[in-house]
């Protein structure tokens, strides 16, 4: 197929923001970039799209390819296109959210990246291109969108404390809760049930595990 165009036009990227809890910290997934621009900087997993994809698949192929993760949920957050946001060329980027439970993380750099490394969302390195801002729309859509049943179903892993859940509820709303009534409003919600196993270690006594409830 060929292609003709009258004026200069711009490419399209796409960038995915892939956020897990572990024991209750919010954290993020970024790759250290392998070649220019911004090379040795941290970024988010991302590149762009083939003229025969679609944005959806091509997050998909990217993250796989410069992560080796495979993510199921996969939502679109918006697009990003400051005109000197790439030193390339005109640059236009459609971000996506990916929640991966931590049990189920699985990554390793790969493609371009020279390195693949989980951050926590109030540590984060400096950040290559406007990273640092589509993170900031990412948590705010998690903040605005998310509920307490949405956290433990799609970022909560296999089994965790009702402390961690509270954590990384908290760390999502920015918001402290009282802990007599988050775990009443748990029961209330009636999504999470005890497993009957105890998580070991630490110096205190050892707490209840708890897992989703599945959906009927």
């Amino acid at each position: 197929m060929a292609y003709s165009y009258a004026y200069p036009h711009p490419a399209v990227t796409v960038d995915v923001v892939v956020f897990t809890a572990d024991e209750g910290a919010l954290e993020v997934l970024l790759i250290k970039r392998g070649e220019w621009p911004h090379t040795g900087k941290w970024a988010l997993p991302g590149g762009f799209v083939e003229i025969d994809e679609s944005l959806k698949r091509a997050a998909w192929r990217e993250l796989r390819e410069e992560t080796s993760v495979q993510a199921g949920y996969l939502e679109q957050l918006g697009a990003f296109g400051h005109p000197d946001r790439d030193p390339r060329e005109r640059v236009i980027t459609v971000a996506y959210i990916a929640l991966v439970p931590f049990d189920r993380l699985r990554f390793e750099a790969g493609s371009d990246a020279a390195d693949a490394k989980l951050f926590a969302i109030d540590e984060l390195p400096e950040l290559a291109f406007d990273h640092r801002k589509i993170l900031r729309r990412a948590k705010e859509r998690l903040r605005d969108k998310l509920d307490i049943a949405d956290i433990v179903r799609q970022l909560m892993p296999d089994r965790f404390t009702l402390s961690e859940l509270q954590r990384t509820h908290e760390a999502i709303s920015n918001t402290e809760s009282d802990k007599r009534n988050f775990r009443k409003k748990l029961k209330t919600l009636e999504i999470v049930e005890a497993t009957g196993e105890n998580k070991e270690g630490g110096a205190h006594r050892p707490a209840r595990l708890y897992r989703a409830v599945k959906k009927t």
